[in-house]
């Protein structure tokens, strides 16, 4: 028997997980660290790394003491982050600003210029991505930052995402070339892939902006699976934690990869990690491109597979902004929901509000709502939300099937799915198949899995994920409902891709509100 730390870190808090290598999870903690907005500037988003750091130290000693274990019981500890959240770093990968945050959309320039100039050169790379760059990733915002901060270009050394920055402080690291960083994190937010020799080519960086002159060459270290080991838990950041000096610390990836491995996932698999935002992570053997889908990248995920992530750039983040233009809660505007039948509230709603993440990957879309009415409801909307989320998904389910990638089970992980089981039924609906819900909150369980790896109590993946991963329910869909939202979903196909592109082969959308007037009268007198 052996006792590790997992360790989440979220857009809003950190999580540790204490796992016990046959109990499973034994105790957990959080602690919250701020985020950073400009009312002035809705894309902008940072944090603060000594926050962060400090919330960790504070979650792992609570976590030890609600649990009543030594911190010297515990044989490794390992961390995935959100991502791609980017950190500009000078000598002794010391900070030279604030992590530009998954959520920032500073970069939608840049990353279109990024776009294009790949297409233009024929850079295979940007195949790999889905086609198109996003302003979620690492080259984007590194880009943003060098050209918005020329005074600090002198003391740049690198850029790290999060879960390397955060495995190099806890081992000490400080120069460039002992920093190991996350083939996850690289392969999916830039464009990194040995079969191109690593990162981007020098030529084609300096095609994009000269002031990515000599930046690949900077962007140094190991780049690894997270079944590696990043370093050994340095005395300074033991004290801190209440750990024992020494203990491995593997790889790091993102939180939603490991939030899938802690969720159980196998091959034909798909995890949804429905949260603030939504990932829609799967894994294969073998794997082709898929147009739109935010990376394919092998050792992602399972270092033994090709990662698939794909994804909503807001979920969670939409029920809050209705809630809160109501004047109240997502928890009191939920009460009475159970009772909607799928469609009946004449309202076909697109979760655009924080722009496209998969397929259309463009961060200039808005929220679109169709078919109110006078008497329309803040309740109301909130319901069509939680359709629209689905039938996203959808999309994005159907565009991963046509390319090969298997989908035999469907899987709602995240925080959202554990509290709302009216929105599990309806994505089971929109989906026409059971949705497995596991009997707990897995995040920061698959970081326990890979700490678990490091202090060599398992050999496999697979052998962690049996002995501690949470049992699932499954959510059955209805079949009235599910004949509902096949209607609804082939007007919610016809909006999206007429409204989402510039290029979009003209679609009859003058048939949509008649539609939805008709669909919502006849569930309304059905019995």
């Amino acid at each position: 028997m052996a006792i590790v730390a997992g360790v989440d870190f979220g857009t809003l808090s950190v999580r540790v997980t204490l796992v016990d290598s046959a109990k499973g999870p034994i105790g957990t903690a959080s602690a919250a660290y701020p985020l950073h907005r400009r009312r002035e500037d809705p894309n902008y988003a940072t944090q603060s790394h000594a926050d962060q750091m400090a919330a960790l130290a504070t979650a792992t000693r609570e976590a030890l003491q609600t649990t009543g274990v030594s911190g010297d019981a515990v044989a490794a500890i390992a961390l995935d982050t959100t991502g791609s959240s980017v950190i500009p770093v000078s000598e002794g990968l010391e900070p030279l600003d604030e992590y530009y945050l998954w959520c920032d959309h500073r970069a939608f320039a840049e990353a279109a210029e990024i776009t294009r100039k790949a297409h233009e050169l024929g850079f295979e790379g940007i195949e790999w991505c889905g086609g198109v760059y996003s302003h979620e990733w690492g080259f984007a915002k590194l880009l943003h930052w060098l050209r918005h901060n020329p005074e600090k270009r002198g003391r740049f050394v690198t850029a790290l995402e999060h879960c390397d920055m955060v495995a190099a402080t806890l081992s000490g690291v400080t120069n460039v070339s002992d920093v190991s960083r996350s083939a996850c994190a690289m392969g999916h937010k830039w464009m990194w892939n040995p079969k191109w020799g690593g990162l981007p080519p020098e030529e084609f960086l300096v095609a994009v902006d000269p002031v990515l002159a000599g930046i690949r060459a900077k962007m140094g270290g190991k780049y690894l699976t997270s079944d590696q080991i990043a370093g050994h838990l340095s005395t300074k950041w033991a004290e801190a934690l209440g750990l024992r000096a020494g203990i491995p610390i593997p790889v790091g990836a993102f939180d939603a990869h490991w939030d899938a491995i802690g969720s159980h996932i196998r091959e034909g698999d798909a995890v949804n990690v429905v949260g603030t935002s939504t990932c829609i992570i799967a894994m294969a053997r073998e794997a082709e491109l898929v147009p739109g889908v935010c990376g394919v990248v092998p050792g992602s995920v399972h270092p033994g597979y090709t990662g698939i992530e794909a994804g909503l750039s807001a979920t969670g983040d939409i029920f809050e902004a209705i809630a809160k233009r109501a004047n109240t809660t997502v928890p009191a505007l939920s009460e009475g929901l159970d009772a909607y039948k799928a469609g009946q509230t004449g309202l076909l709603r697109l979760s655009w509000d924080n722009g496209d993440r998969t397929v259309l990957v463009n961060p200039e879309l808005g929220g679109v709502t169709l078919g109110w009415n006078l008497v329309h409801t803040a309740q109301d909307e909130l319901f069509a939300a939680i359709e629209g989320t689905a039938f996203h998904t959808r999309i994005i389910l159907e565009r991963m099937a046509e390319h090969g990638v298997r989908i035999d089970r469907v899987i709602n992980a995240g925080g959202i799915p554990q509290k709302s089981e009216m929105l599990n039924r309806v994505y089971a609906n929109v989906l026409n198949k059971p949705v497995l819900v596991p009997a707990g909150i897995p995040t920061s369980l698959g970081s326990g899995i890979f700490a678990l790896l490091a202090a060599g109590v398992y050999k496999t993946v697979e052998e962690a994920q049996a002995a501690v991963c949470l049992p699932f329910r499954a959510v059955e869909p209805d079949p009235r409902a599910a004949q509902v939202y096949e209607r609804l979903y082939r007007h919610y196909r016809d909006v999206y891709f007429a409204l989402g592109r510039c290029d979009a082969d003209a679609v009859p959308l003058g048939r949509v509100l008649p539609e939805l007037r008709k669909i919502a009268a006849q569930v309304q007198t059905a019995d």
